[in-house]
């Protein structure tokens, strides 16, 4: 082995390996393990959520692999219809095209074409994070088996009567000119105004105040909400109001809807562009005052770029004066025009959370269009009661809670969009109105009797793109076909996933799966946090504290990174800012951890906690982890390597430490089985960490070298024996969270422990053994570690050198302390550095003594020549008085008011720290100063 452990020496080299040699493919014997990986967006690079998660899903399937079953991690990328046109749109838009210049099948063929080209990004760096998916089995959620998976389930929710179109009210997306999800919705706090308006009494008796935060969509008002409890309006219910600027008159209505205590007390109902408006309509469109409005008092004023649309309804609804104006324009134009006419009564500031496309930034508008739907409560019923009988678990469990929150509260899901790239939507119309579902249009002409050159058009939009991933668990595996994979792997084991799409993906999938395989897609969910930076913010690039998995695998300069954060910024003023964070924090770039550092890191961050807080401190420890077991590996196999390490049953004796550690390391094998079947990989990763580091490196390697170094050559044997089994285990315990540097020191370690076999891959998972958990041999080892530890405190404290040997005495031992050091002396004296170590009677006067304690037993150094009295006090007062300066300075600043108020937190919290850290280390020195004094 290299001396020095370098990760990209080494990584590619093993996942390309793996990869040719088929060892992630699901061919094996043994019951299924499946897991669907969450298909990432097809123009999307791996973020840290992304990273987190692969990496809980490859443990999952690499540790299941181990265990014998049939593991299938099934591999995908979603079409994500909306990001791919944009991108692909982009391109065209710089050649001076728009889509519309190339027509419908040739900008799909573009897309294609781009897709072939760039669609790759995040299937390459999936390998970069050692995922072990089944390649040959990669679907897209456009390929030809999946569209037709897609357009079944289409057809027959239609013909069952679960799907419809109908005119409702979405998120409408002004630039994209389509309906988009709440997900691609973001919506943050913004300042803004409130414009109080004055609806005159229709009678002239007065006026009532209305405030919104969107004046413009006072042109589709249809009435005025009042509570009906609130005395100040009671008397008006049934009134009429004049609509300022338009000479409608509208009604005023009782709800409960109204909160009396906001603003006056009187909301204005806008149904076609406010959610909450088009609720209460719902409940009072039956009233004569609404009905006999112009549509019903669902009137649309915007056109799809939310600009005022023209009279062309046959209705003169709204003002010539605005028709043509972008929303925001014509927001000024109203405003204005109510001021000069005296129904402005005040704008005040108003802090509000404004809805923004996430692709686009353009503010949301709700809009009233024609849109396909899902008729979701019937299939809502059975996906409710499979988590409530448990034929579903989620973990951890209180996420149920949230997922049935949603969905007995479920609306019916539009399922449309008004874009080109995705799966156009089988239904094709006549000039009569009339609607065809089919799989194509000579299906259509053939059930209907329809001739050849009978006028056929088909529906214009796309599905919504969640549609075919509600189908992912059976359709990856060639459902509608009766495929072998159908048959192995569905319902499949766990779902891996974060809560924000609970909603949007994991329903979608259990009522999908119900519906159209009779199973549950999945038995459990395993909901995961977001990701955070160190400080618990969400990380965004507005915020520039992104960071991305592969620089923290590869490394990255400074001037890169910086470059890297304030590049393609929706906010360009905040660059500077960002500039000078990234250079502060970090001043030298980002090094390089390598994959095995990063998934350990995440590993560990996998708690049951609703956030993962990201610390690269983290990741440099157990990149100083990596760097331990790659030494600790070397140590073993200079000690092991042409040496007769007893593999072949060769006669073997053992010392309380092989016994010790085997006991340990059983244990350790049993805790992180456990760990990792409930989903605890933070504790998986911790029992793996603290054996590793602390007992078998620290420890037994130091122990190990005594009984190399003996005479005793069965001795000697059962050592290397030991050496070899608990190393190449632990790189078995290891592997599925840490592949690649386990794979690199086990195909040197293996053959020596009398394994031989191509990858470690596919070696079976340890599994702990009841009969070597040997208690006494524990407590024993336990004993003489805490002796030694006793013996190095007492040299830190005195300030002894480390290689002076001492002589020890010891009292008030029990005859089982008497055994132990009969037993574990030669331990004793070379860890400890010991010349003598030498019982007292009872009845012993004890020199003057450093003392240390095991159980009650008195470990005692004489103090008598081991250090110059005079010259230590001397330094202890020094460093007294050091600290006694230096004190009252720092607790002056933390008593000043002005400094706690204005200093950043973080600073305030390490200048408590350093107090702290100050505090101790004085109350140290001068308990050793008075015990040096006493000698």
């Amino acid at each position: 082995m290299d001396k020095t452990y370098s990760p990209h020496a080494i990584e590619q080299r093993w996942y390309q390996l793996w990869e040719q040699s088929g060892y992630f493919a699901a061919n094996r014997e043994g019951a299924s393990y499946c897991i669907m990986i969450p298909p990432p967006n097809v123009t999307g690079s791996l973020h840290m959520g992304h990273a987190f998660q692969d990496t809980i899903m490859d443990a999952l399937t690499r540790y299941h692999r181990m265990k014998g079953h049939n593991a299938l991690w099934q591999p995908g990328t979603d079409h994500a219809g909306i990001a791919t046109q944009m991108v692909v749109e982009r391109i065209i838009n710089a050649d001076g095209k728009t889509r519309h210049d190339y027509g419908r099948d040739a900008f799909i063929e573009k897309v294609w074409e781009w897709k072939e080209q760039s669609g790759g990004t995040i299937t390459r760096q999936l390998r970069r994070m050692g995922s072990s998916l089944d390649w040959e089995k990669e679907r897209f959620t456009m390929d030809d088996g999946m569209s037709a998976a897609v357009q079944e389930v289409f057809i027959k929710l239609y013909e069952e009567g679960l799907i419809y179109r109908g005119k409702r009210l979405v998120n409408w997306d002004p630039v994209l000119h389509t309906a988009v999800s709440d997900l691609e919705v973001l919506s943050e706090e913004e300042a803004g105004s409130m414009w109080h308006m004055r609806y005159p009494l229709s009678n002239g008796t007065g006026h009532l105040i209305v405030a919104t935060t969107r004046p413009e969509t006072m042109l589709g008002d249809a009435a005025v909400a009042v509570h009906p409890d609130d005395e100040r309006y009671k008397h008006l219910i049934g009134e009429l109001v004049e609509l300022p600027l338009t000479g409608r008159l509208i009604p005023i209505i009782a709800d409960d809807y109204v909160d009396p205590e906001f603003g006056t007390g009187c909301v204005k109902i806008t149904p076609a562009h406010d959610f909450n408006d088009y609720e209460v309509w719902g409940r009072h469109k039956h009233m004569n005052v609404i009905a006999d409005q112009p549509h019903g008092g669902l009137i649309n004023i915007f056109t799809v770029d939310a600009a005022i649309r023209a009279n062309d309804d046959g209705f003169e609804i709204i003002p010539q004066a605005y028709i043509g104006l972008d929303r925001f324009e014509a927001r000024k134009r109203i405003v204005a025009d109510l001021e000069a006419q005296g129904l402005l009564e005040k704008i005040a500031d108003h802090k509000l959370m404004v809805p923004r496309g996430d692709r686009t930034g353009a503010v949301i508008e709700p809009f009233l269009t024609n849109q396909w739907y899902v008729k979701i409560a019937p299939l809502a019923k059975p996906a409710i009661e499979a988590v409530e009988t448990g034929a579903i678990k989620f973990v951890p469990d209180n996420w149920k809670n949230t997922y049935f929150e949603w969905m007995r509260n479920i609306q019916d899901w539009c399922i449309s969009r008004q874009i080109w790239w995705g799966h156009r939507i089988p239904a094709w119309y006549d000039d009569k109105g009339n609607t065809y579902v089919a799989h194509s249009e000579q299906e259509v002409r053939e059930q209907h009797g329809l001739a050849a050159d009978y006028p056929l058009h088909q529906d214009e939009d796309v599905l919504d793109t969640w549609f075919s991933s509600a189908l992912w668990p059976f359709s990856t595996l060639g459902w509608p076909d009766k495929t072998p994979e159908l048959a192995a792997h569905y319902p499949t084991s766990v779902l891996v996933t974060g809560f924000d799409i609970i909603f949007f993906w994991v329903a979608r999938m259990i009522m999908m799966g119900l519906k159209f395989q009779g199973e549950v897609p999945f038995k459990e969910v395993y909901i995961h946090g977001l990701v955070r930076d160190a400080e618990g913010q969400k990380m965004s690039k507005s915020k520039g504290n992104v960071l991305d998995p592969i620089d923290i695998i590869d490394g990255i300069a400074l001037e890169t990174l910086v470059e890297k954060r304030v590049s393609g910024m929706m906010q360009p003023h905040l660059a500077k800012k960002i500039e000078q964070a990234t250079r502060k924090q970090f001043p030298d770039g980002i090094p390089s951890y390598g994959t095995d550092a990063l998934r350990f890191t995440f590993a560990s961050l996998a708690s049951t906690g609703r956030d993962i807080r990201f610390d690269l401190q983290r990741t440099e420890g157990y990149r100083n982890f990596c760097n331990k077991l790659w030494n600790a590996a070397r140590y073993v196999l200079m000690n092991t390597e042409g040496q007769d390490n007893g593999v072949d049953c060769a006669e073997c004796s053992y010392s309380p430490a092989d016994l010790w550690i085997l006991s340990r390391l059983n244990r350790t094998i049993a805790d992180t089985s456990s760990a990792i079947d409930s989903y605890r990989f933070d504790l998986a990763a911790q029992a793996i960490y603290e054996f590793t580091w602390n007992e078998y490196c620290d420890w037994y390697l130091e122990l190990a070298k005594i009984s190399l170094q003996s005479d005793d050559a069965l001795l000697q044997r059962g050592t290397r024996q030991t050496l070899l089994r608990v190393l190449e285990t632990v790189l078995r315990l290891a592997h599925p969270i840490m592949p690649f540097i386990t794979e690199e020191i086990w195909q040197r370690v293996g053959p020596l422990a009398g394994v031989t076999a191509a990858t470690i891959m596919l070696q079976p998972y340890p599994e702990s053994d009841a009969s070597a958990i040997d208690a006494a041999a524990e407590t024993q080892v336990k004993w003489a570690m805490d002796f030694i530890l006793g013996i190095r405190r007492i040299r830190g404290e005195m300030n002894i050198a480390p290689g002076k040997p001492l002589n020890v005495l010891l009292q008030n031992g029990s005859a089982n302390d008497q055994a132990n050091l009969k037993q574990l002396e030669s331990y004793l004296l070379k860890l400890g550095r010991l010349e003598s170590i030498t019982w007292l009677n009872a009845d012993d006067n004890a020199p003057e003594s450093a003392i240390a304690l095991v159980g009650d037993m008195k470990i005692l150094i004489p103090m008598a020549g081991l250090i110059d009295k005079d010259a230590e006090l001397a330094r202890l007062d020094k460093e007294i008085q050091r600290i006694e300066k230096e004190l009252p300075r720092i607790e002056g600043k933390l008593g000043n008011a002005a400094f706690v108020d204005k200093a950043p937190a973080d600073v305030i919290a390490k200048e408590r720290e350093k107090r702290a850290g100050l505090q101790s280390s004085l109350a140290n020195l001068q308990e050793q100063y008075a015990k040096i004094k006493a000698l």
